[in-house]
């Protein structure tokens, strides 16, 4: 089985963004491709975003959902 999960470079790292699918801002902290499946046998990855919102809390959203804020 492999690693559960992998760092990506991102050309928005550690810049003020925008989650479009909740409308929240904060500094995208780490992009991760993760195996989010249940099963040994079909791993499922997908590529997470974590945001750091105004809060000082991190978020996840899909790397699709960020743009720059």
């Amino acid at each position: 089985m492999s690693p559960g999960y992998e760092y990506l470079p991102h050309r928005l790292l550690r810049q003020q963004v925008r989650d479009i699918a909740s409308g929240a801002e904060g500094v995208l902290m780490a992009v991760v491709n993760e195996n989010v499946s249940d099963s040994v046998l079909h791993e499922h990855w997908v590529e997470l975003a974590y945001i750091r919102g105004a809060s000082g809390r991190e978020f996840t959203t899909a790397i699709t959902n960020v743009e720059p804020a």
